[in-house]
């Protein structure tokens, strides 16, 4: 079994309350791109001598951290607690740069439980996937359908937003991520939550003209501040024709809307990893 565990962009975000379990909720509009890890999952012989019943390998980029505590395991773990699965081998080839904002690991975590149902005849339901998905992390629950979607709770409560599409179909999408990393906690260690006066719903179902002036992503006014180059980055990316372009999630990858493909995006951000696609 394979499948391809595509990338996201955040359509504005906005964090609007601290809640008592020390999370925060928001709202945000969440947008599927065609940058894409590999995921290949095997059914391991019962002669194999893993003690490991999920063996992963991970290629196409440096590993950070323990094997067994990345996603793709957790979600195998955590359906293992409620079915009798067998030892599987799986190879996860990254493309998706980490620590950008892009959900390249929760995207491959929902895309193992889709693989295990679709695999092992769990009979899951969209649903019930998009349960297990979200005890795995807050945009996972996205990834198991991966259509537009508009988030709020902590990222968890999707609802769709097929409107958008007419803006963004056709049109260029560009991600640049500098050699920067952005924890999660110190983003949202210093944003002050608000509702904001225009839920970002609304606003991307309006031309992407006016996104510029309406649409926001509360994390850039404080990691601008600690990392400028971000912002030099998207300044940047508006002086190459990018209609709109932000920072995705708590960064560090900025993407921006061209209406044609940006050519020049190496020569213009020499040393990064750069993307550039169709939508």
């Amino acid at each position: 079994m394979i499948a391809f565990p595509c990338a996201k962009i955040n359509l504005g975000l906005n964090i609007v309350a601290r809640r008592e379990d020390g999370y925060h909720n928001l709202e945000t509009v969440f947008y599927p791109i065609p940058l894409a890890d590999a995921l290949e999952v095997t059914q391991m012989d019962e002669r194999f001598p893993s003690d490991d019943p999920c063996d992963l390998k991970i290629t196409g980029s440096r590993i950070d951290g323990r094997k067994d505590e990345n996603l793709v395991c957790r979600a195998y773990r955590l359906l293992a607690e409620d079915f009798d699965l067998p030892r599987v081998h799986v190879h996860l080839c990254k493309r998706i740069p980490s620590q950008a904002g892009l959900g390249g690991g929760s995207s491959d975590a929902a895309t193992m439980i889709r693989l295990l149902n679709e695999g092992f005849d769990l009979h899951l339901s969209v649903e019930e996937m998009e349960g297990y998905a979200a005890r795995l992390g807050a945009d996972c629950a996205f990834f198991i359908t991966s259509e537009p979607a508009f988030a709020t709770g902590i990222g968890e409560r999707l609802s769709a937003v097929d409107e958008l599409q007419k803006h963004l179909r056709g049109r260029y999408v560009a991600i640049v991520k500098p050699a920067v990393a952005i924890s999660t906690r110190e983003a949202f260690a210093h944003v002050v939550p608000a509702q904001p006066e225009k839920c970002c719903r609304e606003i991307v179902c309006e031309p992407i003209d006016r996104w510029t002036d309406e649409l926001r992503n509360d994390f850039e006014s404080s990691v601008f501040q600690l990392h400028p180059k971000l912002s030099d980055i998207k300044r940047s990316l508006y002086r190459l024709g990018a209609r709109y372009a932000q920072l995705s999630g708590s960064g560090s990858a900025l993407f921006g809307i061209f209406e044609e493909c940006p050519g020049e995006l190496k020569e213009a951000f020499p040393g990064m990893f750069t993307f550039s696609a169709v939508l």
